[in-house]
């Protein structure tokens, strides 16, 4: 009896070992430990997630699959696992959101037989990984497996698509994950909301030799990750729409000795935690600049946006010499860094052949002449097509700036394109704003002339549409704004509510009140910040103006105050001594209190912009204040229907 008692324990154990072989687990904490990664290894490799002791992510399974049917995560047989622990300062070429940033997570690294690592880091605010190869030469993915199982059936802002040919300018379909129909597509940047006090962001950083990852549907509570395949084959529609009509069976040719991008989940217990996340920051290439000193941050009078509507002068506005060296005393006069030339300053498919209504030498050295740096619209295949002799002549002029514009792709040889114009213009001390663009994916680090870029739904939207709303302007902070900058280009001066809005290309108006206009210089993030309308509408509403031109485009310090998706927004950033608050709301009229504690010791003189008593019917009624405040006092935020609230911050003493 004895021995057969010891025999049965002896199998237990031995089975015991079995399953430990055969199904290995690992398990890395945030430093706060409030999340809890567990990757399991049994055949293949799943990793799941739990914050707070509640599973926000089922096991999901991950694979990188090389030709020959070569799979990454089948049958995979762990080498080694090393662990590390970072806690460090990250100081930003150009501080977007914080001077500072902390850049503190534990990381995984799982060494398999068959060169290939996978690398898992958790953050206090969210968790990441990424595949790793160190094989030789070049090797082709066929795909990679990227799954999001959620435990619930959770409601999701879907940035829903039609194919893999778009501007990334899409509105968020709010709706539980199962309704999302088998194959349904979706770019990044994504949000979950799993329940009341849990919202989870989905996107990816360190993007580069290698497509975008896009979502798609089950209909189920899952989703997967999809790529678009190398182009094989593109068609050249117009000037501007390139779009590809043959594709390969692979996703990428690359080296065989690289790091993956990072797929990357951000955690907010509270909404305004999306707002100030920077994880797509943290963990994108680290700066690649020697020299970054000429880069420049600022604001932008931009004019295609008006039309170029300017009265009250003694010529005809238009694409013209007369137009722009208007724009530039504009400028110049405002403390305005820039001026942009859109559309209209070159004959489309031709960089060298100029407007003949345009001297541009004249322009380029009268804007010299003024210290106003002008920056140049570009369509991406004419720039392709022309690149070294265009940025020549770019960099002969001493331009600053270029945008380019109508990419509409993120496979691995337009991916490639955007950092070798990353590059190339950095070379030629040039900034980047890329238009028709993908959402950002950490290039902006690596290169920091990449200064911002669309991939959002903005204003220009107001020309042809009724889709950008005040709803929308307070749904985008929290999802597309985490991914990075974003060139919603702002400041409409000719402001309307919801009935008397009226959308006309050559007469543009926007949604929601005037000072809703005001604070979407604080709330948004841009390091070069349009000033959309034109410059006479300005110098007709030189109070609200002077308060524009003079926010910062960087900060030192963001504090999101009151937040909710979908909502309202309330947020406070500091930039020296000084702090700026910006308030929006959807269509529902808000009361808030602002409580002043963020502020440093000391008195301030509070320069307060508000909705006016009618703004709920003329949506440009707006009031100033000027007031005496501290940091033990509080403040009423009341804003109107589409309304907002701004403010800024002076230090007395």
């Amino acid at each position: 009896m004895k021995r057969n008692s010891i025999l049965l324990l002896s199998l237990i154990f031995l089975f015991g070992l079995s399953q430990n072989v055969d199904a290995e687990e690992y398990t890395l904490y945030s430093p706060d430990k409030k999340i809890e990664l567990k990757i399991t290894i049994n055949g293949s490799i799943s990793y799941s997630v739990v914050f707070n002791k509640k599973t926000i992510l089922s096991p999901s399974t991950i694979s990188l699959t090389l030709e020959n049917e070569t799979v990454l995560g089948k049958d995979p047989k762990v080498w080694k696992t090393n662990n590390r622990m970072i806690n460090e300062k990250i100081y930003p070429v150009v501080p977007q959101k914080n001077r500072e940033i902390d850049n503190h997570f534990s990381e995984l690294i799982i060494q398999f037989r068959g060169n290939y690592n996978l690398i898992f880091r958790a953050y206090n605010d969210g968790i990441a990984y990424r595949f790793e190869t160190t094989k030789k030469g070049e090797i082709k993915i066929l795909k990679e497996e990227v799954k999001f199982n959620f435990p619930e059936d959770f409601f999701v802002y879907y940035p829903e698509e039609e194919r893999f040919f778009s501007h990334n300018e899409r509105a968020y379909i709010y709706q539980p994950l199962s309704e999302i129909s088998p194959g349904k597509l979706a770019s990044l940047p994504a949000l979950i909301v799993a329940g009341e006090d849990l919202k989870v962001g989905i996107t990816e950083s360190d993007l580069k030799d290698y497509p975008g990852m896009w979502l798609k549907g089950t209909g189920s509570t899952s989703l997967n990750g999809v790529f678009p395949a190398v182009a094989l084959e593109v068609e050249q529609k117009s000037n501007r729409d390139v779009p590809v009509v043959k594709r390969a069976e692979f996703i990428a040719k690359t080296t065989g000795t690289r790091k993956f991008p990072w797929r990357v989940l951000i955690f907010a217990e509270k909404d305004g935690d999306l707002i100030e996340s920077e994880m797509v920051f943290k963990l994108a290439e680290p700066n690649q600049l020697k020299d970054y000193s000429w880069i420049k941050p600022g604001r932008v009078a931009w004019d295609w946006w008006n039309w170029n509507n300017i009265y009250g002068v003694d010529f005809e506005a238009g694409v013209n010499t007369e137009t722009y060296k208007y724009y530039i005393d504009f400028a110049s006069k405002h403390g305005l860094e820039y001026i942009i030339l859109d559309e209209g300053w070159y004959k489309l498919g031709d960089l060298l052949d100029f407007n003949p209504d345009l001297n541009m030498d004249e322009l380029v050295e009268y804007a010299k002449g003024k210290n106003v740096g002008i920056i140049l619209w570009v369509i991406w295949k004419t720039l392709d097509d022309q690149l070294e002799e265009a940025l020549g002549q770019f960099e002969k002029w001493e331009i600053k700036g270029i945008k380019v514009d109508f990419m509409q792709r993120d496979d691995q040889w337009m991916v490639n394109f955007y950092h070798r114009i990353a590059r190339e213009a950095a070379k030629r001390h040039l900034l980047v704003d890329f238009h028709g663009a993908y959402k950002p994916a950490g290039l902006r680090r690596a290169y920091p002339n990449v200064i911002t870029r669309e991939g959002v739904r903005g204003l220009e939207w107001c020309k042809w549409s009724e889709v950008v709303d005040p709803e929308h302007d307070v749904t985008i902070p929290f999802i597309r704004m985490f991914a990075g900058p974003m060139d919603y280009t702002p400041g409409a001066m000719v402001n309307a509510q919801k009935e008397n809005f009226k959308s006309i290309f050559s007469r543009p108006m926007s949604q929601g009140t005037r000072v809703h206009q005001m604070a979407m210089y604080v709330v948004y993030e841009s390091p070069l910040q349009m000033l959309a309308d034109n410059p006479s509408n300005y110098l007709k509403e030189k109070e609200c103006f002077r308060f524009m031109a003079k926010v910062p485009v960087v900060w030192d310090k963001t504090i999101v105050l009151d937040a909710k998706v979908g909502d309202l927004v309330l947020i406070a950033r500091k930039k020296g001594d000084d702090w700026y608050v910006g308030g929006m709301t959807d269509w529902q009229p808000r009361v808030l209190s602002l409580d002043l504690s963020f502020l440093d010791d000391g008195e301030y003189n509070a320069e307060i912009f508000h909705d006016g008593s009618n703004a709920h019917r003329y949506a440009s009624d707006y009031k100033k204040l000027v007031q005496k405040v501290s940091a033990k006092g509080k403040i009423e935020v009341k804003m109107a229907p589409g309304g907002g609230w701004v403010a800024h911050f002076t230090k007395i003493n």
